[in-house]
């Protein structure tokens, strides 16, 4: 049997970006067949990108292939992955093929056992079924809920990210519920605080400003960091009030820094405030947050005509 040069067949497959659409259409239904999961893929993210949605029921014929014998036959999930992404950017909205995704665990065998290769699938389906109109809301709850539970942190940043897209009391409520619970992992709480500012706005400022003082540092930073991205004003004094309050110097350079993230003028002006008239280490530390908006050219000159006057410690710690 001859040798198949894989990589070449993708190289080829990379010409169809250019392709004129029927051709490309063509040439893509038959890659979509192939029995290598990477030639699949490939051939899913170009559809995906021409939106190509003639393609669809290709997707779905090959989306329900890779499900059998799926460890061998789509090894890391790469196929199923593709096809899930190409099938949201072409709209597809039933949602058969995402809650087989989302129920979808793939054990792979890896040094000293096995692991699951299929959280990203189950991520990508679960966010694509909020959009689903043939699917019950009180159907797709369930699965996030179990989502939110997942071994995986990113199912469960993708199901924190679900329910801030569904809305509603209900989604708040779980939201809620899972924070007071708590994570091993600070990106999945984060991502709770960011779904449920989104949510709620302004009145779950209240809630996501209590975890400022938590046990854990991490929690205590990614609420600070939630806080100030959602870009509320309220956010904005409880960041300034707990600034003025902890001696705890980390949780005080998060806040810091969340403020700059804010960009609101009143945090801006608080910040440069600091730099201005606050003793050398608080200087310092308002010039360190402020770096992240380095950026922007109206900012810098700002910072700079604050720290002008200040003492050589404050001018060095300017190094933008």
């Amino acid at each position: 049997m001859a040798v198949r040069k894989v990589e070449q067949e993708i190289e080829r497959l990379n010409l169809l970006r250019e392709a004129p659409q029927p051709e490309a259409a063509r040439e893509l239904a038959k890659a979509l067949g192939d029995r290598v999961n990477l030639i699949v893929a490939k051939a899913a993210g170009i559809a995906g990108e021409r939106g190509l949605a003639a393609l669809i029921p290709d997707l779905l014929r090959a989306f329900d292939r890779l499900f059998g014998n799926a460890a061998q036959r789509d090894p890391q999930c790469w196929g199923k992955n593709a096809i899930a992404r190409a099938l949201v950017s072409l709209g597809h909205c039933e949602s058969a093929p995402y809650v087989r995704g989302v129920r979808h665990v793939q054990l792979e065998p890896v040094w000293g056992g096995q692991a699951d290769t299929a959280a990203t699938l189950r991520g990508t389906c679960l966010l694509a079924l909020p959009a689903c109109p043939d699917i019950r809301r009180e159907d797709v709850l369930r699965l996030v809920v179990d989502a939110i539970a997942d071994p995986s942190d990113p199912v469960r940043v993708e199901a924190a990210r679900a329910l801030a897209q569904m809305g509603g009391e209900e989604g708040a409520l779980l939201l809620r519920l899972k924070a007071r619970m708590g994570d091993q992992a600070p990106q999945v709480t984060g991502q709770v605080f960011d779904a449920l500012l989104a949510l709620e706005r302004e009145e779950a400022v209240e809630f996501v400003a209590g975890f400022l003082s938590h046990r854990e540092q991490a929690t205590r930073a990614e609420a600070a960091l939630s806080l100030g991205s959602s870009r509320l004003a309220s956010a904005v004094e409880a960041l300034i009030e707990c600034w003025e309050k902890t001696r705890d110097p980390d949780l005080g350079q998060a806040a810091l820094r969340a403020l700059a993230v804010s960009r609101s003028e009143r945090a801006l002006e608080f910040l440069l405030d600091l730099v201005r008239d606050a003793r050398v280490r608080d200087a310092c530390a308002a010039l360190e947050a402020l770096s992240v908006l380095r950026g922007s050219e109206e900012i810098r000159k700002r910072v700079n005509a604050a720290a002008a006057d200040r003492e050589p410690e404050v001018q060095a710690a300017l190094n933008w």
